[in-house]
């Protein structure tokens, strides 16, 4: 099959003195724009032309079809990752809901709640005195060990190989004691602080809610923005201000420049070491079509950073994304 490539112009000078016969448009024909804005017409696009946006004609020369404009590898990388993030917020999302039904389902009010608090701290109380037990004991021993090698240097007596070994593995042993006792303190802190939250959320689940367990679902949708960092736009001139303040927001909170900023994401380069919060902001789509703001934070792939993405410096970063949005737009 021979190619019929014209520009706009003839292919519209040819159309009118062939009164519109089907001759002109016997087959299907193709319309797009190339690189230098010219509108061609073919029955047949060249491979070096397919890459460009076009529209399928039929014999009346209506549209009947669009084949968007082929993607950059660039491109395609960018809407892998909003769909990472989109994945990733209907996660929380689903995590939030199920949280809140387990909380709807175990207590009947805040008292319960305060009741089952104790005997957890109680427990942390009693490892966190058996690890300072631990760390007594290895002190004395520290203490006993060094009067005996001080004693043999009075008495102008080399201090024995295997009694310096035995000090340097007692104070070895005194610094795991202190990591552990550390490691109870953290854990008995995170702990109240994850009770404190489950009481904020309780709280509102249960306000101004005559059957909470019906509506939990809703709420945990609509109302999750402020434990997973989420601003919904109520409308786009509210949006424009509140992607501009994105930007401030990870140059605050961000450890790391920002290497991608397009307008749908805003992302700040990959972790690079233990310490480093990588932060994201991606404008998504919700089931209304209400356009929303999501923050996403990324920790360095190891087990520390692990740690930092699960610690209450992360969860207040992220907390504090909606209120720093509202107050920038001006609510």
């Amino acid at each position: 099959m021979q190619t019929r490539t014209f520009s706009v112009g003839i292919f519209l000078v040819c159309f009118l003195f062939l009164g519109g016969s089907q001759s002109a448009l016997a087959k299907k024909m193709y319309k797009w724009v190339n690189e230098n804005g010219e509108t061609i017409f073919s029955d047949k696009v060249p491979p070096e032309q397919s890459q460009y946006r076009r529209e399928s004609l039929n014999k009346k020369g209506q549209s009947i079809g669009v084949t968007e404009q082929a993607k950059t590898k660039e491109q395609q990388a960018m809407d892998n990752r909003l769909t990472d993030l989109k994945k990733a917020q209907e996660k929380i999302i689903a995590q939030q809901a199920a949280n809140d039904k387990v909380l709807l389902s175990t207590f009947r009010n805040v008292k319960d709640m305060e009741a089952s608090l104790y005997p957890t701290l109680q427990s942390l109380d009693t490892q966190q005195n058996v690890a300072q037990g631990n760390l007594k004991r290895v002190e004395n021993q520290l203490e006993i060990q060094q009067k005996k090698a001080a004693e043999l240097e009075r008495n102008g007596k080399k201090v024995p190989k295997n009694l310096l070994d035995e000090i340097k593995q007692t104070e070895a042993q005194i610094q795991v004691a202190y990591a552990e006792i550390n490691k109870q303190i953290e854990k008995k802190n995170r702990v109240k602080a994850e009770f404190e939250a489950d009481i904020e959320r309780f709280t509102f689940l249960t306000r101004d809610n005559k059957d909470p367990y019906k509506e939990s679902d809703k709420i945990a949708e609509n109302k999750v923005s402020d434990q997973i960092g989420l601003y919904t736009c109520e409308t786009d001139a509210l949006c424009v201000k509140a992607w501009i303040s994105a930007h401030d927001f990870i140059k605050v909170h961000a450890t790391t420049p920002i290497d991608t900023d397009t307008d749908k994401l805003i992302l700040a380069r990959a972790p690079a070491t233990d310490s480093d919060l990588s932060l994201s902001v991606s404008k998504l789509e919700n089931e209304n079509k209400k356009q929303q703001l999501f923050l996403d934070i990324r920790c360095r792939e190891s087990s520390l950073g692990t740690e930092l993405c699960a610690s209450q410096k992360v969860r207040d970063i992220r907390s504090a994304f909606r209120p720093f949005i509202e107050a920038a737009v001006g609510k």
